[in-house]
């Protein structure tokens, strides 16, 4: 009796384990440093002051790799905290199923915060304005992600999970935030991404004790050399390899935008709002 009534207000809930699920940004591509890649998982551990970081994230990996593999992996290790990071390999793929990510996405962050960890995930930026395409495949790739940011807000909403929206962090599109591929943050966006992490994590009530620095250290420096060099080597070959599938999503958009609207006629017992529906909508 006496504890309860000396006992004070309870602080911030400590953060023992961290958990880090996604795609090669989760494993720390374009921040290089010896040995391997740092990212900005090691940066938030390091500022949430985990004890354990436990990143099962892997390249190239898709929603259902984080589904079917990473959240087992994840739940195994009993996170306080958790990022869910991942979603943008499925935007360049034939097999975009909506309805699919939303309920493996959905069963992700659900299980993890049933199993008591604090959860934050991101909503995607226009990746466009970062690696140059085409018009078509632009267009193409921004409904893509527009259509994920809605199943990922959706999704946070539903277990009030924090969201860090990577259109609106300040210099999101800055050259200096990217590295040489353009497809992965350099050191320096990853530690933009670790410190807007620590900010919802402080948010949602967990202890911050330390900061993230976005004082660059060990990122490797870029030329434009570098930058032709990677683009001949690696950017052409990956644009016709990971493309072809955003590609023939693009002609579906234009030969929908070029065909004349389909004219329906309503009978009788035809509505309005019925005639609507009848109407093929764009993807």
């Amino acid at each position: 009796m006496q504890d309860a009534i000396t006992a004070g207000p309870r602080g911030p809930r400590r953060t023992r384990t961290l958990a880090v699920l996604g795609d090669s940004v989760a494993v720390g591509m374009g921040d290089p440093v010896a040995g391997g890649w740092r990212g900005f998982a090691p940066l938030l551990a390091e500022a949430l002051g985990a004890a354990e970081l436990a990143n099962v994230g892997a390249s190239g990996a898709r929603v259902a790799a984080v589904h079917d593999a990473q959240l087992p992996a994840a739940l195994r290790a009993a996170p306080d905290a958790a990022v869910v990071m991942v979603g943008m390999n499925d935007t360049m793929r034939s097999d975009f199923d909506a309805g699919r990510l939303r309920r493996q996405l959905n069963d992700v962050v659900r299980a993890l915060a049933a199993a008591g960890a604090v959860v934050v995930t991101i909503r995607y930026h226009d990746h466009g304005r970062v690696f140059r395409l085409p018009g078509p495949l632009r267009r193409a790739l921004a409904r893509r992600i527009d259509e994920l940011n809605r199943i990922l807000d959706a999704v946070a909403a539903e277990h009030a999970a924090g969201v860090v929206d990577l259109d609106r962090l300040p210099g999101a599109y800055h050259p200096a935030t990217w590295s040489v591929d353009r497809l992965h943050p350099s050191e320096l966006g990853h530690r933009m991404l670790a410190a807007a992490f620590a900010d919802r994590f402080a948010a949602a009530g967990l202890a911050v004790p330390g900061t993230v620095s976005l004082e660059c250290s060990g990122g490797a420096r870029v030329s434009g050399f570098d930058h032709l060099r990677w683009l001949l080597a690696k950017g052409v070959p990956w644009l016709f390899g990971r493309g072809h599938d955003l590609l023939r999503y693009s002609l579906t958009i234009l030969l929908r935008a070029a065909l004349p609207p389909r004219r329906n006629t309503l009978s009788i017992e035809d509505s309005p709002e019925k005639s609507l529906r009848n109407v093929a909508a764009p993807d």
